[in-house]
This record gives structure tokens, C-alpha cells and sequence, in this order.
């Protein structure tokens, strides 16, 4: 299986996204939509992001359309996240989270989760500093309530 770090998106600006470049820090992965009604929760991964950001930690969102609820176009979705929940954390172009055109850092998750298909927009994923796993979170699992096992990961 293939490590975390070998992964790359391109961000929503278009510069390349090297997930090799967060090596030692915790990372909160997240598949977003802007339409969605769980869309407050960029709002609370903001939060945690600015909370913690300067002790190592970094949420990623990517958003997907896989569920028809994000925005037509990359840059409507960027607006949108800034202007309405003002997101600053990195974000990536949209992306497939299931199926055939699936984003292969998905698959890896999945996998490493040992969890088929990802059901809903704001699945979460919290990496350690070792590049493993901690835990996956469900879509309705609120960004507050991984706060305690977020900030094990960043001290551990």
C-alpha cells in the first residue's frame, strides 16, 4: 500500500498540492459541497484550522459533486467557502470520492479505513504525523466533536 505522502491534488488556484509537503503534521481531509446542508461544518473546520494550524495541523478539503451539491465551477466553490464561512485552510479542485473517475487519495483512504464507499459530502479523515490513520469520521460527525482526538494527534 502506498503512503499518505505520495499523493498529490491540485489546488483550487491550479499550483500542485503535495500532500509529501505535510509530512509531520496532522492532517483533517475532508470532502466538501458547498450545497450541501452540512456546508456550516466548513465553519467549524475552519475554526479547528485556525485553532491548531500553527501547532501542525491542516485541513484539506476537497470538494466533489459526487453528490450533486457543489457549485458549478472551482472557482464559484472558492468564493463561496471564503465569502460565506471564510475558509482559508488549502482546498482542492473538485474531485470524485466514488466509482470509476475516483481520486485515487480516496481509494487510499477507503482502504486504510477499511470502509467501501464514501455515502455523503463532509466524510472526514484524521491523519497522525506518522502519515497513518486515526480515525474516519461520518458526515454528520461535527467538526467540535473530533476536537479531543484531533488534539491527541497533535501532541502525541
Amino acid at each position: 500500500m502506498a503512503s499518505i505522502y505520495d499523493f498529490s491534488e491540485t489546488e483550487m488556484g491550479g499550483k500542485p498540492l503535495h500532500l509529501k509537503d505535510y509530512q509531520g503534521k496532522v492532517l483533517l481531509i475532508v470532502n466538501t459541497a458547498s450545497k450541501c446542508g452540512l456546508a456550516p461544518q466548513l465553519e467549524g473546520l475552519e475554526a479547528l484550522y485556525k485553532k491548531y494550524k500553527d501547532q501542525g495541523l491542516v485541513v484539506l478539503g476537497l470538494p466533489s459533486n459526487q453528490f450533486h451539491q457543489e457549485l458549478e465551477t472551482d472557482e464559484k466553490t472558492a468564493d463561496y467557502c471564503q465569502l460565506h464561512y471564510g475558509v482559508t485552510f488549502p482546498m482542492t479542485k473538485r474531485v470524485a470520492v466514488n466509482g470509476e473517475d475516483e481520486d485515487p487519495l480516496f481509494t487510499y483512504l477507503k482502504k486504510a479505513a477499511g470502509h467501501g464507499k464514501i455515502k455523503w459530502n463532509y466524510t472526514k479523515f484524521l491523519i497522525g504525523r506518522d502519515g497513518q490513520l486515526i480515525h474516519r469520521y461520518a458526515p454528520i460527525t461535527k467538526p467540535a466533536a473530533i476536537e479531543e482526538a484531533l488534539a491527541e494527534a497533535i501532541n502525541a
